[in-house]
């Protein structure tokens, strides 16, 4: 019927301003649903071109009448009208409650995500509302949620207490808590979970007088609910909660709950205790850690379930490093470190490996001493581990044992587990031991890296996968910056330009790569007597392929050397490319050419 009224009213009234409104509505109405995406994504446009008088009168109530939409086009609604500068299209924060009736419909529909959205924009819109709207307009509506027919309504008001709570009266503040309140007890478990994962945050509003009196009760009862989707929810509240309390009130009140939690009967609701672990403890504090928290950590490393014993493992570096002093070395030695003595061993290749990402940070916690006699054998125990991640894992970690206790007690087994990731059948694993050999070349020294590593340097440059080969030469690039020209001129520069003669031209290409940024950090000296030779030969190469990437080769040689050698040598060189048979040739030295002139222009005015 409004779509008629609109047609009608539009063919009598010739003004071309009543335009952008027609065509909202005949796209709106289209079959395709692209169109009506298309028209959505315009609202702002139109709204401009409408006024904010006619966007409140018209244009705001004919979308909340056409609600009955595709999905996707529902959620782009929800977008556009929380969107930050659609209040001023109707008029700014004064009108900002007009906003509510089509995302208050929106909050009701039956797809999750277009009322996530819609809840989103109603919260943003909530912003722009003053005390006296919110109480007129704002905290009715979530009235009418709570109290609506089908759970999807429950299920958004949940997320709106917190926005519209520390701006009302102390009456309205009674009666949102007691909203609250019918929510956390609802029969139907989903606004249940919505409540008890809006609960932490409502918690952070709410006074604290209040927060005891009202919140803790349906805390408790949320973290006992027979749905475990709800009382992992619930697990997320006692951080702020905590956050609210006093000491005495957060040992009575909360850590009872989280150490039930901590030996729930479901696995999920432990591992959302594992996961939000080290939130948890900032939150109770030092010394409450210590009394309670230690052991329930130490039991989640123990559980049966691998995922938790691979959650609780990622919080064990953070978790040890914010023990308080005064106890941390004890409670690491006697009550955790026989749990990672056993995850070590560990069944599950994802707990193993999840382990070995954090546990060389506890080397800088417990000191030389304690390193050497608790963690080194469990250090070369993962270096030995049949699982690549495992091993890459321990090697990425190696900087913190370094500064703690030195590399010389790992290299025995280190290099060994290096030359095995180095060769492994995943080239993943190959390239990612490639990114970190710069760092491992520092901490062993050049004597060890020349004996042991150097060859396996060599290898990857031949690698049969491209990603490890142009690795390999950046690999060579940060080696050079570590250990100076001159050694890249006797330990790398005789094997990397030897491969120059190699029968496969992906090989020789690869030399050119390696010039390509050797260059950059080898001096002009042995850039000239070693590389440039080497360069100038390839030109004549059988391969186009190999002759357009010596142009390329030329232009960074040519912009680290002296203009009198690149005049003399470069210059005639990139001038016969530029007549080569093959048109890649030619037009890679031209650009070669045109790049050196440049070059020389920029230095000779210089």
């Amino acid at each position: 019927r409004r779509l008629n009224i609109h047609r009608r009213k539009m063919a009598k009234d010739t003004d071309n301003s009543l335009y952008p409104i027609a065509v909202l509505i005949d796209e709106l109405r289209n079959d395709d649903v692209q169109l009506r995406l298309n028209s959505i994504k315009k609202l702002s446009t139109i709204a401009l071109a409408l006024g904010d008088e006619r966007t409140r009168s018209e244009l705001l109530p004919f979308l909340t009448d056409t609600l009955d939409d595709d999905d996707e086009v529902l959620w782009a609604l929800a977008e556009q009208l929380g969107d930050k500068d659609f209040v001023v299209f109707v008029g700014g924060p004064e009108y900002a409650h007009t906003l509510l009736p089509p995302l208050e419909s929106l909050a009701t529909v039956e797809e999750t995500v277009v009322r996530d959205k819609a809840v989103e924009s109603l919260r943003a819109v909530a912003t722009h509302h003053s005390t006296e709207h919110l109480e007129e307009y704002f905290v009715p509506m979530i009235k009418r949620l709570t109290s609506g027919e089908w759970f999807t309504s429950r299920t958004s008001a949940c997320g709106l207490f917190a926005v519209a709570y520390s701006n009302c009266t102390t009456e309205t503040k009674e009666e949102l808590r007691l909203s609250f309140r019918s929510l956390c007890g609802d029969d139907t478990p989903m606004v249940r979970r919505a409540a008890a994962g809006k609960l932490g945050e409502f918690v952070a509003v709410v006074e604290p007088e209040h927060v005891k009196q009202d919140l803790i009760p349906l805390f408790h009862s949320l973290a006992t609910d027979e749905q475990d989707s709800v009382r992992l929810l619930a697990v997320e509240a006692c951080a702020a909660i905590s956050n609210i309390l006093g000491k005495e009130d957060v040992e009575a009140l909360v850590i009872p709950t989280l150490n039930a939690a901590s030996k729930d009967k479901s696995w999920r609701v432990r591992y959302m205790v594992a996961d939000k672990f080290t939130e948890l403890q900032q939150a109770v504090g030092s010394e409450l850690t210590k009394t309670n928290l230690v052991h329930a950590f130490a039991s989640l490393l123990k559980d049966p379930e691998a995922e938790v014993r691979a959650a609780s493992s990622n919080r064990l570096r953070d978790f040890c490093e914010r023990l308080g002093e005064e106890y941390r070395i004890d409670s690491i030695l006697t009550q955790i470190m026989p749990c990672i003595q056993q995850l070590v061993n560990d069944a599950n290749q994802h707990v193993k490996s999840a382990l070995a990402s954090v546990i060389m940070g506890l080397s800088p916690i417990v000191g030389k001493d304690n390193t050497i006699e608790h963690l080194l054998p469990l250090f070369l125990t993962q270096l030995k581990d049949e699982c690549p991640e495992v091993r890459l894992n321990i090697i990425s970690s190696l900087e913190s044992v370094n500064k703690v206790i030195g590399i010389s007690q790992l290299s025995q087994s280190l290099l060994p587990a290096i030359v095995e990731l180095a060769e492994d059948t995943k080239w993943r694993v190959r390239l990612a031991i490639i990114e970190y050999m710069p760092l491992l070349a520092e901490q062993l020294g050049v004597e060890v890296f020349e004996e042991k590593l150097n060859t396996l340097c060599m290898q990857w440059l031949m690698d049969n996968v491209y990603a490890i080969r142009e690795a390999a030469t950046m690999n060579l690039q940060h080696l050079v910056q570590k250990f100076g020209s001159e050694w890249a001129r006797v330990a790398i520069l005789p094997k990397v330009l030897g491969m120059a003669q190699d029968t496969n031209y992906l090989h020789r290409l690869t030399t050119l790569f390696a010039v390509n940024v050797l260059v950059e950090v080898c001096t002009p000296e042995v850039t000239k007597t070693s590389m440039l030779p080497v360069v100038v030969k390839l030109s004549e190469d059988r391969v186009a392929n190999v002759r357009f990437n010596v142009a390329k080769s030329l232009t960074h040689i040519g912009q680290k050397m002296e203009s009198s050698l690149v005049e003399s040598d470069i210059v005639p060189l990139l001038e016969k490319l530029s007549k080569d048979d093959d048109a890649d040739v030619r037009y890679f030295s031209a650009e070669a050419l045109a790049a050196i002139s440049e070059h020389l222009g920029t230095v000779s005015m210089e």
